[in-house]
């Protein structure tokens, strides 16, 4: 892996040659069935979710992503998930762990959408209701930063019994940009800011916050590979007793 100044991992983790969620989901994913809507207040695009099966085991896939083109990015935020993306989230969860299937996250956001129509609809409420009921999952739970992994809005979907990180990601409270801003008091100094930050798969693997790095996935070969890894940890977890796969996640966590 060839070591790369934090900012440029960020502009890595933004660019536009990133896979797409919605590619990697279907790939991985056989007869994947898209479920939309949240039950109570609609159906936020951005988060990319149902269920299919990995090698013949049924699994619960939630994705938050970012579009395909200019329209389709506009119409996700940019990848911003708004509260009834978070609930749809939440209701998969739960609807997961009804049916015994174990649920992958796949997450690429810069963070959740912040305006005051979605602060009115529970969005800090739903994403704690998503870390909250994450923690108490009692089925196999994985989750992969593939992009930007940005504040709440990724951490929501983010407390798996693993994370893994993308070799192109990061995983951060807020953006280099926000950092250098509140800091600072000038955005500019955004490239000193993902210095300190310790933002990089590298830096939050040593940090114990990851526990895997993957190398970015593009052709068929490297997805066929992403799958079988997913394959081989989802099998090891579910092996596991309940109660023991919840004290390992629960002692993951109070390590922080």
């Amino acid at each position: 892996m060839t070591k790369k100044a934090a900012f440029d991992r960020v502009l890595e983790a933004r660019s536009n040659d990133k896979i797409k969620i919605k590619t990697l989901v279907n790939e991985i994913a056989d007869n994947f069935i898209e479920l939309h809507g949240d039950r109570a207040y609609g159906d936020d695009s951005a988060v990319y979710a149902g269920i299919g099966s990995l090698n013949g085991r049924p699994v619960t896939i939630i994705g938050i992503r970012k579009g395909d083109d200019e329209v389709s990015d506009a119409d996700v935020h940019f990848g911003s998930a708004e509260p009834d993306g978070y609930h749809k989230a939440l209701r998969l969860m739960k609807q997961a762990e009804k049916f015994n299937r174990p649920v992958i996250t796949l997450i690429n956001t810069p963070g959740a959408y912040p305006d005051v129509e979605a602060e009115y609809h529970g969005q800090g409420y739903l994403i704690s209701q998503l870390i909250l009921q994450g923690m108490q999952l009692k089925v196999p739970y994985i989750s992969v930063i593939v992009g930007e992994g940005g504040s709440g809005g990724a951490l929501a979907l983010a407390v798996g019994d693993c994370v893994w990180a993308f070799e192109n990601s990061i995983y951060s409270i807020l953006s280099p940009e926000g950092y250098a801003t509140i800091l600072w008091k000038d955005s500019s100094r955004a490239r000193e800011a993902a210095d300190v930050m310790k933002l990089t798969p590298e830096d939050l693997i040593k940090q114990g916050i990851i526990d895997k790095i993957i190398p970015e996935v593009r052709t068929s070969a490297e997805i066929k590979q992403f799958k079988a890894q997913l394959f081989d940890k989802m099998e090891e977890l579910r092996a596991m007793p309940e109660q023991e796969m919840l004290q390992k996640r629960f002692t993951r966590y109070r390590g922080f």
